[in-house]
């Protein structure tokens, strides 16, 4: 005898072991119904069609042998036949759940949510398949959902609709492809009150980044209204990180932000199924803001995280999670409508690295978000409508404004794709990575600056920003098991100043980062010089009114500087968490200074800037020190609110010791006072005198990095950007020898660390090894030459101890 449960169950009623009850995403929703709300989680109410109401339904019908003989030994290969099957198989299944009894419970069950929310309730309906949202396989996209469905009827016409979607091209060839059997697998309905997100925000969570697998950063995505467009790929959305282990420890801040540009916004329309929603165009003032506030994106970290660690917990491993969130315009709420293992990303060997790099270069066609890691090369094929995927060919370049999760089959022979819109969680983005090929989403102007027929070259292998080349371009793959390396008692540190590549350096074995350089962020991802910042007033009309266009949105000009210096060095300082990182105080010389925008106005022409105002002249002195209160006011945000006591400051280009306590003064004026919170402050040792007064500057500071491109420019006398004297320009010369050992020598009796940040170690392993045997505490290098070194100096380290 059956139960009325068999066949329908409320959320409160089901918990993850109902997989083959209710499909992966009913039975996620009903666990965090159930458990997790108590800790703040919100889920709407609503109610799951059983597998057993569908299974009973297709054996009553007698269609179960027609869908065999349509779907057995399918050619999935032959797109027309797979159409014709994939729809008379629709047909079928929509027949069959067409009985009266189904039509009774769920219109009971509709009139009891309309009990609990009002009359009319609008409710998303949802498929949900057995073999949905597993930890090897998410089935994203290829089943139906309907929003903003309302009465009795359309939920009815909906629920049937989603039970045919178990047979859509898509899901037919998904099945075959991941190995699953079509009649093994059953589709179960979901019913939840409609989260009325059409007049706020929603979007898509990952708690790992989706790039490089890195799994201390929490990524949130989101754009204004219904959260289809996110996910389709239809938007470029707003991007969040938030980091877990200092939000652990009681840190509530936002690692970085990226404004996205939101072009639409899904609201809801006036019709039945299929013509609920519609899209709108953003207005240019919403789409020059967050569409989540600080305190929001906060909140939706603590979900997420609580998300993880429940679901990592049940499974008794570490469980990353793919997470679907919506803001409730009415109440303000924020809510949970989907969770499910990250499949993905999470799955990549944490020994074996893969490293693409680009070994020539060529005309930039396009730029966008880099999905993946990869390089890839092949033919344009532009894609406007499904008409064109009749003549695409495998391994061609798929062009298009977004995908579709219709397009699967022929995705999947995809060599590369490039979309004009979407984000890192859309569905381009999810496919590209599953299918580990290339891609790169939010290209703008991708289906306009390419053209069919042109060969190009994709390539993810620089950081965040993924590149369309013209042409062929040259590149090189390097594949090793760090698992199987040895590392050195000598700490093998990097040199970083891109945040983009953050991430994906951290995961290479490393001590810390030895160099991180605050000029890359200044230059790249600010713009303009900070004293333009402080003193817009003094700069001219025409690049005053630059300046103020790119700080709208801004409470200030000087906090467009201090958040995206905060955001850029807190980055790189989460990434290493909690490894040193060592970030250098900007060290431009006048002429640098001078390009960034509105630098003309404050900065002298010098003959020779190498030796002139910079580093650690420049803090106090007049001219710049409101600048550098700037500087000191984001570092004192990294350490302060995000958490990253992790993070040393060094104080570059430091001639005598007088001006070592005037900078040491200053910082502290400005929050950074040395040994408060466990600040350490280092010096470059770049000058002679560093050297000669090793004892005296080690008095006033914590440590010691041997900057060893200036350091021989000052020892030798050779100005290091003159052509004609260039060939006298060697770190090997007997004297740099002495001045590297008398520097360790003299931090070591004093008790300080030292290391080295310059590239002859990189360069030399000559160098690399001379350092190592006279016991230098740490070498910091390049990435790409990371591997290398921790080879030389193991060996050294071995011959030393064989001696």
């Amino acid at each position: 005898m059956t139960d009325a449960s068999d066949y329908l169950r409320w959320f409160k009623d089901l918990q993850l072991d109902d997989v083959p009850l209710v499909g992966g995403k009913n039975a996620s929703l009903g666990e965090m119904y159930r458990d997790l709300s108590a800790q703040g989680v919100h889920v709407p109410n609503g109610f799951a069609l059983t597998v057993r109401g569908y299974h009973d339904a297709i054996r009553e019908s007698g269609a179960g042998p027609k869908l065999h003989a349509l779907l057995d030994n399918l050619n999935i290969t032959d797109v027309t036949l797979l159409a014709t099957n994939a729809a008379e198989a629709r047909r079928l299944v929509y027949a069959a759940t067409g009985e009266a009894a189904l039509r009774a419970r769920i219109a009971a069950a509709y009139r009891m949510l309309e009990d609990e929310y009002g009359a009319n309730v609008a409710v998303a309906v949802r498929s949900s398949a057995t073999a949905e949202d597993l930890p090897t396989a998410s089935f994203a996209g290829q089943h139906e959902s309907f929003l903003n469905v309302t009465g009795i009827d359309d939920v009815v016409e909906a629920c049937r609709e989603c039970f045919a979607s178990l047979f859509t091209d898509r899901a037919i060839v998904y099945r075959v492809n991941n190995g699953f059997d079509h009649f093994k697998v059953g589709l179960s309905v979901g019913v939840m009150k409609m989260v009325r997100s059409d007049r706020a925000s929603s979007g898509v969570i990952f708690t790992l980044d989706t790039e490089s697998g890195f799994r201390d950063v929490v990524l949130i995505t989101g754009s204004y209204g219904l959260g289809e467009n996110v996910v389709q790929g239809k938007v470029d959305p707003d991007e969040y990180f938030v980091h877990k282990p200092t939000f652990a420890l009681g840190h509530r801040a936002v690692l970085r932000r990226i404004l996205g540009q939101k072009q639409l916004t899904m609201v809801l329309a006036d019709g039945h199924i299929g013509s609920t929603t519609k899209d709108e165009a953003t207005p240019a003032d919403k789409q020059g803001r967050f569409c989540l506030t600080d305190g929001e994106v906060i909140t939706l970290a603590a979900h997420a995280i609580a998300i993880e660690k429940h679901y990592s917990h049940r499974a008794g491993h570490a469980v990353p999670m793919d997470v679907e969130w919506a803001k409730d315009a009415d109440s303000g709420r924020l809510y949970i409508v989907q969770a499910r293992p990250e499949t993905v990303v999470s799955r990549k060997s944490p020994t074996m690295l893969e490293s693409y790099a680009l070994t020539g270069i060529g005309p930039v066609l396009a730029t966008g978000k880099a999905v993946g890691e990869k390089v890839g090369s092949g033919v344009v094929h532009i894609v406007k409508s499904a008409e064109d995927l009749k003549t695409f060919k495998p391994g061609e370049v798929l062009v298009a404004r977004s995908t579709s999760p219709d397009w699967e089959p022929v995705m999947k022979t995809a060599g590369a794709i490039v979309t004009d819109h979407g984000g890192r969680t859309c569905h381009a983005a999810i496919v590209a990575r599953e299918l580990g090929v290339p891609a790169v989403v939010g290209a703008a102007n991708a289906t306009t600056a390419l053209h069919t027929g042109a060969r190009v070259t994709i390539s993810c292998a620089g950081g965040e920003t993924g590149v369309v080349y013209a042409g062929d371009i040259p590149f090189e793959v390097t594949r090793i098991d760090v698992g199987a390396l040895t590392m050195p008692k000598t700490q093998i540190m990097v040199n970083l100043g891109n945040p983009d590549q953050a991430f994906r350096t951290a995961m290479i074995p490393n001590a810390g980062v030895g160099l991180a350089r605050m000029e890359f962020i200044i230059n790249e991802h600010i713009g303009i010089h900070p004293m333009a910042l402080v003193h817009p007033e003094r700069v001219p009309q025409r690049e005053r009114v630059r300046i103020f266009e790119r700080v709208a949105g801004y409470v200030s000009p000087q906090e467009y500087f201090v958040r995206n210096l905060a955001e850029g060095v807190g980055t790189i300082a989460a990434a290493f968490y909690p490894k040193p990182v060592i970030i250098r105080l900007s060290d431009f010389k006048t002429n640098e200074y001078a390009e960034l925008l509105g630098g003309t106005t404050f900065e002298p022409h010098e003959a020779n800037p190498m030796l002139g105002f910079r580093g650690a002249s420049r803090y106090a002195h007049p001219a710049y020190a409101e600048g550098f209160a700037l500087e000191c006011e984001a570092l004192k945000r990294v350490r302060d609110e995000m958490g990253m006591t992790n993070l040393i400051v060094m104080v570059p280009f430091c001639r005598r010791v007088p001006e070592a306590e005037q900078v040491l003064a200053e910082m502290a004026r400005h929050g950074l006072a040395r040994g408060t919170n466990g600040l350490e402050v280092y010096v470059m040792c770049e000058i002679p005198n560093n050297v000669i007064q090793a004892d005296a500057f080690a008095a006033v500071f914590d440590g010691f990095s041997i900057g060893s491109n200036d350091l021989t420019q000052l020892t030798l006398g050779v100005d290091r950007d003159s052509e004609i004297v260039a060939f006298d320009f060697d770190e090997r010369d007997p004297g740099m020898y002495e001045m590297l050992r008398m520097a360790v020598a003299g931090a070591h009796r004093n008790g300080r660390k030292v290391g080295i940040c310059g590239e002859a170690p990189a360069n030399y392993p000559d160098v690399a090894r001379f350092l190592a045997d006279i016991g230098i505490d740490s070498i910091s290098v390049n990435p790409s030459s990371l591997l290398r070194t921790i080879a030389i100096v193991t060996e050294a380290e071995s011959l030393k101890a064989v001696a």
